[in-house]
């Protein structure tokens, strides 16, 4: 019953394709006839012309249009600015897809039909092995045979087709072997290269990319087809090296680059998997041939036209980049030595291009390319030398090789090859940095860690160097991702230093650990805002870069000073460490002072009042600290000067501080600073009153009470002198200004 509905429907569908076709053929046969009644009315058009005698308005036009053409060729050549539209490379990508997706949904689904069919025939018995393979090599031969014929007029749609039917064919001999065993798999790969050659020759004999794409993935899928788990190395890259040298030849020919980098691909996939699950030195030679293969696929438009192109550029970085981390990793595998040959010699092979471009004195996109190649491979070699990190290096230099390039040429593929690798050499970094806990004993600064840190950091520096270094007519896009890389980049530079100086103090008290830490994010900071302009921070940055300092500030005194003062009493730490802490005041004395005005940082009226709360907790704690070193021989003696000193010359210090806030706002006219001011002397005669006077012995009362209440005063005759003499001025402003009007009148 299935069986005749299936062949009632296939009847249906011949029908009303048949229908569809007739009707298709009338609407072609009507727009010829209408394309050939216009061409023969443009045609009697041409042959009579009339004369037309131009309006008023339209001669006026013509005139306006001949002054502007004027003016333009009259200004000088040196004004002129030739702007190059950037290719979009996604775009043909993207208009295939659009054009064909029907058609390749449709072969695929045609393809997915036909094997539930056989496999429903299976099912049901209907056919055995054999007939089984010859229905599906059978299938592939006829959609392949249709496609032949429909060349001529549709040449796209038929590429589709045809690599459908070599697919079908592909597929039919791996289930022939694998399933059925009815070859040996040396037939099987005999017969899957036959279908490659065949794929290929059709595809130069149709003069057709597509189909060149179907049998590539072919011929590289192959093996895997038709694989019993057995490694053979060897013969697979041999048959790989060859494919890839047909590769090379038909690129040559047609001029095909998507075919280059399709094998590209596959053989570094081969490569890099044969290299990680069986390491030995075989796999060197096939490196080697390879970077020869697809360099000379890479350099054949520069030898050609001497031009190199963005989709060139990019093969040559991937190319040289790729090899090395394969043959060096095999190297340091293996023991062998020296493994900076292979960065040397690829260096050797980049700086000959180098040099030619050098004598011909054309310093353009090709000369920077391959300087930039020959400089960042020396680099490698350098830091592979001092036994750094492989991957994190090498990730890390053809980042920076990667932004280089794009400055040089402008084409935005390079950026976005750069925001893509430039995570992954984050995700290293940070892989990295976890030997710091599992390593017991790492030399200071000449550890395999550390070396790698400082080449990821000379590398990020570039990075944000080659960044701000814009040219006069570009213009610094400030989007997210640019933001991101930047705060990203201080972070790799901020914890490269910071994981080496805590990994060689881990052994020290906690206060010396966590102290060192906040003194050098504070230096740190100091360094990027003194360096402002050489990175080109922005101002919403630097603004930050303030406010993280100051926060920092306020941190040191009140939570690490306090641990080291503890630690210097109970005698697990040197006196001398806190000279060491107090090394903080430098630059926030300098920031304070200089670099603050110069950013406008009190353009906002809460930096003020977060400046003030530093200003009064370096201050206050560091006295404090000062006070208990020196009279402190125990912990317990500690506590109780503690307790003492914030009763008894805590609100002292605090009505001076106060004192000189209200002083300082208003000699200046700075309303928020007296603001400041008048809110701690409301929190010292708050402390006094609800606190200090219920804790204080009578003689500490009298003294803090008379010492208190002469501060106060002076600051209230200290605050109506000014207010007489900010009076007075304004009096005598305004009395020159009256007599200047009575004297012009």
């Amino acid at each position: 019953m299935n069986s005749i509905f299936i062949i009632i429907l296939i009847i249906a569908i011949v029908l009303v394709y048949a229908s569809l076709v007739n009707r298709i053929n009338d609407l072609e046969r009507k727009v010829a006839d209408l394309m050939r009644e216009k061409s023969s009315e443009v045609y009697s058009k041409e042959i009579t012309p009339k004369a037309e005698t131009p309006t008023q308005s339209e001669l006026s036009k013509e005139v306006a249009f001949e002054n502007e053409l004027q003016n333009v060729t009259s200004k000088p050549l040196q004004e002129e600015v030739i702007q190059v539209p950037q290719k979009d490379w996604m775009k043909p990508v993207f208009d295939f897809l659009k054009q064909n997706a029907l058609t390749i949904i449709g072969i695929f689904t045609l393809v997915l039909g036909i094997g539930y069919f056989v496999k429903y025939a299976i099912d049901k018995n209907w056919i055995g092995e054999t007939p089984r393979v010859g229905i599906g090599i059978a299938t592939g031969a006829i959609i392949m045979t249709v496609g032949h014929f429909l060349r001529k007029n549709y040449n796209v749609f038929a590429s589709i087709i045809t690599g459908g039917g070599i697919a079908v064919l592909y597929f039919t001999i791996t289930i022939a072997f694998r399933e059925y065993h009815l070859f040996t798999q040396n037939t099987a790969f005999v017969v899957t290269c036959l279908i490659t050659l065949l794929s290929i020759g059709f595809s130069y004999f149709y003069k057709s990319e597509i189909l060149i794409i179907f049998s590539l993935f072919g011929g590289f899928l192959a093996p895997l087809m038709i694989s019993t788990g057995q490694s053979n190395y060897p013969f697979l890259f041999t048959y790989l090296m060859v494919l890839n040298v047909g590769m090379l030849i038909i690129v040559f020919l047609k001029h095909w680059k998507s075919v280059g980098w399709i094998a590209f691909v596959f053989t570094n996939i081969y490569l890099f998997y044969w290299t990680i699950e069986k390491t030995e030195i075989l796999s060197v030679y096939f490196y080697v041939t390879s970077y020869i293969l697809f360099y000379a696929f890479a350099l054949q438009d520069y030898f050609k036209k001497n031009n190199l192109s963005v989709a060139d550029i990019l093969m040559l970085v991937l190319i040289n980049f790729s090899s090395i981390i394969g043959l060096v990793y095999t190297f340091n595998e293996l023991k062998y030595e020296p493994v900076i040959i292979f960065p040397i010699i690829f260096a050797l092979v980049n700086s000959i291009l180098l040099f030619k471009e050098y004598s011909k004195k054309s310093f353009g996109i090709n000369y920077s390319a391959f300087s930039a190649i020959t400089v960042s491979l020396i680099t490698i070699a350098i830091a592979l030398q001092f036994k750094t990190h492989l991957i994190t290096s090498v990730w890390a230099i053809e980042a920076t090789l990667l932004l280089f390039i794009w400055k040089r040429t402008n084409h935005n593929i390079f950026k976005i090859c750069f925001y893509i690798l430039f995570p992954l050499v984050i995700i290293a970094q940070i892989i990295t940095w976890g030997e710091y806990f599992s390593s017991d004993k790492l030399n200071i600064v000449f550890n395999p860690v550390f070396l790698t840190s400082s080449v990821t950091v000379i590398t990020t520096l570039s990075n944000l160097f080659l960044l701000r270094k814009l040219t006069e007519n570009e213009e610094k896009e400030n989007n997210f991702f640019e933001n991101l890389f930047i705060l990203a980049s201080y972070g790799i530079i901020y914890f490269a230093l910071l994981f080496e100086l805590i990994y060689h103090i881990s052994h020290k008290p906690w206060s010396i650990i966590f102290g060192t830490g906040i003194l050098y994010s504070i230096y740190f900071i100091f360094v990027l805002l003194l360096l402002r302009k050489v990175f080109d921070i922005s101002k919403e940055f630097k603004i930050g870069l303030s406010y993280l300092f100051l926060f920092l500030v306020i941190i040191n005194p009140s939570v690490s000073g306090l641990s080291i003062i503890e630690s210097i009493i109970s005698k697990k730490i040197d006196s001398s460490f806190y000279a060491l802490h107090l090394l903080y005041l430098i630059p926030f004395a300098f920031i304070s002072w200089k670099i603050l005005p110069k950013i406008k940082f009190f353009s906002v009226n809460i930096s003020y009042w977060i400046f003030s709360l530093a200003l009064i907790c370096v201050v206050s704690f560091e006295l404090y600290h000062i006070y208990n070193v020196t009279n402190s021989n125990t912990l317990a003696e500690y506590y109780e000067l503690e307790k003492h000193f914030s009763i008894l010359y805590l609100p002292i210090i605090w009505a001076i501080l106060s004192s000189l806030f209200i002083y300082i706002g208003l000699k200046n006219s700075v309303s928020e600073l007296t603001k400041v001011g008048f809110a701690l002397v409301g929190i010292v005669v708050l402390k006094l009153y609800a606190y200090d006077v219920w804790q204080m012995d009578n003689v500490s009362r009298i003294i803090a009470f008379i010492i208190l209440g002469i501060i106060l005063l002076l600051s209230s005759f200290t605050f109506q002198r000014l207010k007489n003499i900010i009076k007075n001025l304004v009096d005598h402003k305004e009395e020159n200004i009256e007599n200047e009007t009575t004297e012009s009148q």
